[in-house]
């Protein structure tokens, strides 16, 4: 039985479960889903997704290794689609490939102002931030709290 998009409630449906928990909430069939944009005729892309997938065994690295001929053997995969999936798995490998940039280091007040002065100084609405620090001072995440209005942010203890 096929899952059609407009089967999928709306809430249900990838791309705006991304949008509310996230990528990392969803599965990889769901991300690769979202890649691919739309399925075909009595499939959705999830549909679709599942069909890449399984033709890998469920292995990203064996579907990083299919040539674009491969995956355009798979029902629902033209040349587009196929081309966007190994575009996504070549981002992917150029990713963990690049070095990750020294982290800063918070030592003072002045230090969260060049951290984050400038991307915050000119909101239209007042948002309070935390920034997380590792045991040598060097912001780990730095994750948005509250978002507020012109003059204000509430923020509950519990949230921070």
């Amino acid at each position: 039985m096929t899952s059609l998009p407009s089967a999928i409630p709306a809430a249900d449906r990838p791309r705006e479960r991304l949008v509310r928990h996230g990528p990392s909430a969803l599965t990889t069939v769901e991300l690769l889903a979202i890649v691919l944009g739309t399925g075909r005729a009595g499939q959705s892309a999830v549909d679709v997704a599942k069909a890449i997938t399984g033709a890998a065994d469920g292995s990203l690295r064996r579907l990083a290794r299919q040539p674009l001929g491969e995956l355009r053997q798979i029902l629902g995969v033209g040349g587009a689609k196929a081309a966007r999936v190994i575009a996504a798995l070549e981002l992917g490998r150029r990713l963990a490939r690049e070095e990750r940039p020294p982290r800063v280091r918070i030592r003072s007040p002045e230090d969260v102002v060049r951290t984050v002065g400038e991307r915050l100084r000119d909101l239209e609405v007042e948002e309070f931030h935390l920034l997380a620090l590792s045991a040598q001072h060097e912001v780990i995440r730095d994750v948005l709290i509250s978002r507020g209005v012109l003059t204000g942010s509430l923020v509950h203890p519990r949230e921070v």
